[in-house]
């Protein structure tokens, strides 16, 4: 993805989970930090990477107080998914992850989607501060 296309794409993001998130002077205190993840697939293999994220990762990210802002499939980019998760601190996404990686539920959910050989090439994650102009903090 092109770095014009990446900032539109952001921008995008910003402007439809706008209302996502309280805003007000608290907002100026916040500690929030945004996580955007990038998953690249094997060839052939996204759907295996979608299905467990639909039928197993979003829930155990809940449980485990990682906040779900969205997941898209680029359509420039084959074999991606791209999702933001949002942390209260990134204490708390340290926190999130160790206990998400140690949950005996999503071993299971990776061990059983990774059946006929890994699904993911490479990860990459960027975390995010809000801007002050920033709809969303």
């Amino acid at each position: 993805m092109s770095g014009k296309r990446f900032g539109t794409f952001l921008l995008l993001i910003t402007a439809l989970a706008g209302g996502l998130f309280a805003s007000g002077a608290s907002q100026a205190q916040s500690t929030r930090v945004f996580e955007l993840r990038t998953y690249t697939s094997h060839e052939g293999r996204l759907n295996d990477v979608v299905n467990r994220f639909r039928d197993h990762t979003v829930r155990i990210f809940e449980k485990h107080g990682m906040i779900s802002v969205g997941y898209w499939i680029p359509k420039d980019t084959p074999n991606t998914l791209i999702y933001i998760l949002a942390h209260p601190s990134r204490e708390a996404a340290n926190k999130n992850w160790e206990a998400f990686r140690n949950d005996a539920d999503w071993k299971i959910a990776r061990t059983a989607s990774e059946m006929n050989g890994p699904i993911v090439v490479k990860s990459q994650s960027v975390f995010m501060e809000p801007t002050d102009f920033s709809a969303m903090k």
